[in-house]
């Protein structure tokens, strides 16, 4: 289990840089939102990975670290998600009005030339 959520980590952050590297602005907003995944998987791992266990103390369940699992990375998880979703809004709304502005989705706002590339007009 703990090999399978840290790959997805990997594989979410990796993905995530990649895209903040291309040069389109769609791109660069879909790796800010994998990397705030990656980021939203890695907190909620670090409260034990527990299946069936409950959060709060209940009566009848011995008051240990054994019996319970962690409520504070959920919470922390679900903050973490709202503040994502409004950055991720934010960032589409400031892309938009670039692209109505410049008319190009590039990040640097200049469409890049064909002969750099290697290509022809």
């Amino acid at each position: 289990m703990e090999f399978a959520i840290a790959s997805a980590i990997g594989v979410l952050t990796a993905s995530g840089v990649y895209l903040l590297l291309r040069a389109r602005t769609f791109d660069v907003i879909l790796g800010l939102t994998l990397l705030s995944y990656a980021t939203n998987l890695l907190i909620f791992s670090s409260g034990r990975l527990v299946v069936g266990k409950p959060p709060v103390l209940r009566d009848g369940v011995a008051q240990t670290l054994v019996s319970y699992t962690d409520p504070l990375p959920p919470a922390l998880v679900l903050t973490a998600i709202v503040i994502a979703f409004a950055m991720t809004a934010v960032t589409v709304v400031v892309a938009m009005r670039e692209h109505a502005d410049l008319h190009t989705d590039h990040v640097d706002g200049e469409e890049p030339d064909d002969d750099r590339r290697g290509g022809a007009r």
